[in-house]
């Protein structure tokens, strides 16, 4: 991203943004459009010239010193334009929107091309809609100066004409135009403490980060490195915080004790110093706190060990200087203090997952509604009331007799079906290593989730063992990955099936009693449906267990040879 200067491009509200309606190059020479290297905010100037309209240029470097707040490419302000007719005093823009009630920011750049003489002078007053806009403006030679207005426009024609003044002796000119439409977010924006926390926490320890605007909102664009939860009617809050390797230097600041509604936080792997605050033990929702690799001497609090031996927190302070408890049951119990090593072949992936992981974990907070999530699952769950028992006989007609192979795993084939309403299915056939009982199968007809495959038949019938799944047309994310789809995942994309895969585990490990771990999870075993939307499959054959005893829970590799979770 190209960072922009906080005094350019503003708006009334931080609900506001700016939509780009149009760029234009006036008086372009070449006629071809200019962008980054020559604009070094990447911005997009399209040329547009008019008949009746006279060109200027220059080949002089423009804004050489002190350059204008916006910085315009200086090839778009080495031209300009004028009126061809020499009777002409004025210039006229103007466009007509489809919706009158819209309104836009305009702003104008103005940049002197030619050497005028002792006697010449250029000076002009512009109007906006027949009422005066702005002026007198003297463009300076080879210097940009922008005319703007801090409150928007709108009307079914929006007309700007730029007039020369009675004094000036040259026609006006223009040299470039930016036009932006209004967006307004409904959301609510990010609580004003949250907000001051993070905008002190970035000047206190200069993070060089793409914070610009509100941190929350729009939804899924919020600042790098957080996670924020939405409610209805109030403020976003911000839950999830990761500064780890940002090159932090110095104590923690106080400003993180106003994040009052953080979940996790992360300062690992920095050059923190000093003590381990106590105020950090005060966040009421902290459920995670990483403070490995740092310089932090001293106890940690008495609070903040609690916390982690009563199972609340996740405390991992490993690599410190030097790191003491201040209670005896802090020594007796070093064990609960975590280390979370997430192994993966690609970091990026890694990041991503582990911040989608968060988003899963989101779900687990009391605060948002169990209610409204059973109601969203139903509305998308069109298979849980079909699940019945196939004959063998059935699944042959269904797959028209195993014709086609959709693919091939370590529990059997899987065959592309169709049901008698037409409905396309998945029949995966089990092999014979296979043992799967009845109740097994009728445990995982209770599992509906709009992140894992839906279960909607199944065959037992001797040796014959078959599961019907719904149809997935988009194949597997391991196609994607591996450049068998002709389609490339943006990282929009990639975050969001992080996301519906975080969520499907998620349920399998809290929301089914009694919890499932999958012990298979791999890019081939996440499907992907006409939206792209992720869903968990396979997770029928991992093993159940109940978690009232650990000696029950099964910790025996299972699914791919070769394979193991990280």
């Amino acid at each position: 991203l190209r960072l922009l200067k906080n005094s350019t491009y503003e708006t009334q509200s931080l609900a506001e943004s700016l939509w780009l309606l149009r760029r234009y190059d006036f008086g372009s020479i070449t006629n071809k459009s200019v962008r980054y290297k020559d604009d070094i905010y990447d911005r997009l100037w399209m040329p547009k010239n008019y008949p009746g309209w006279k060109k200027l240029s220059t080949s002089l470097p423009i804004d050489a010193e002190n350059p204008n707040a916006f910085r315009p490419a200086p090839a778009v302000m080495s031209t300009a334009v004028t009126s061809e007719n020499v009777s002409e005093n004025f210039l006229i823009v103007f466009w007509e929107p489809t919706d009158p009630a819209s309104q836009y920011y305009v702003y104008m750049h103005f940049c002197e091309v030619e050497v005028l003489l002792a006697n010449q002078t250029r000076e002009f007053n512009i109007t906006q809609n027949g009422k005066f806009y702005i002026g007198p403006i003297v463009p300076t030679y080879l210097y940009t100066t922008t005319a703007l207005s801090s409150v928007p426009v709108s009307g079914a024609r929006i007309e700007y004409i730029i007039n020369a003044t009675e004094r000036s002796t040259l026609q006006p000119i223009l040299n470039a135009m930016e036009i932006y439409m209004v967006k307004n977010s409904s959301q609510l924006l990010t609580d004003e403490d949250d907000v001051n926390a993070l905008r002190n926490i970035k000047s206190t320890y200069g993070v060089k980060r793409n914070w610009q605007g509100d941190p929350c909102v729009p939804k899924n664009y919020w600042w790098d490195g957080l996670n924020c939860s939405y409610e209805d009617n109030n403020p976003s809050r911000i839950i999830s915080l990761n500064l780890s390797s940002s090159g932090l230097t110095g104590e923690i600041s106080p400003y993180f004790a106003n994040l009052t509604a953080i979940e996790f936080l992360d300062l690992s792997n920095n050059s923190l110093s000093g003590t381990f605050p106590e105020f950090l033990s005060k966040l009421p929702s902290l459920r995670a706190l990483n403070l490995k690799r740092n310089k932090l001497t001293g106890s940690l609090p008495a609070d903040l060990v609690e916390r982690s031996n009563n199972g609340s927190l996740t405390l991992s302070v490993d690599g410190n200087t030097s790191t003491t408890c201040s209670s005896e049951s802090c020594k007796k119990k070093k064990h609960k203090f975590v280390v979370p090593v997430v192994v993966s072949v690609a970091a990026f992936s890694t990041v991503l997952f582990a911040l989608a992981i968060f988003c899963g974990l989101r779900r687990r907070n009391k605060r948002v509604g169990q209610k409204v999530e059973m109601e969203f699952e139903n509305r998308n769950d069109s298979f849980a009331p079909k699940s019945r028992q196939f004959a063998y006989s059935e699944i042959q007609k269904i797959t028209n007799n195993f014709e086609r192979v959709l693919g091939k795993g370590g529990f059997g084939e899987v065959y592309h079906g169709s049901l008698d309403d037409n409905q396309q299915v998945a029949v995966k056939m089990l092999s014979s290593s296979c043992c799967f009982q009845l109740l097994q199968v009728k445990l995982l007809m209770r599992v509906h989730h709009r992140n894992l495959t839906a279960l909607i038949g199944y065959c037992i019938e001797g040796n014959n063992m078959g599961l019907i799944y719904e149809y997935m047309a988009s194949g597997t994310l391991d196609q994607y990955l591996k450049g068998k789809k002709e389609h490339m995942l943006n990282w929009v994309e990639r975050l969001q099936i992080a996301v519906d895969s975080a969520q499907g585990l998620e349920y399998l490990h809290y929301g089914c009693k009694p919890p499932i771990v999958h012990r298979d999870v791999k890019s081939s075993n996440i499907l992907l449906n006409e939206k792209l939307q992720a869903k968990i499959a396979d997770f029928g054959l991992s093993r159940i267990f109940s978690i009232e005893s650990s000696d029950q829970i099964s910790t025996a590799v299972a699914g791919t040879p070769g394979y193991l979770d990280p």
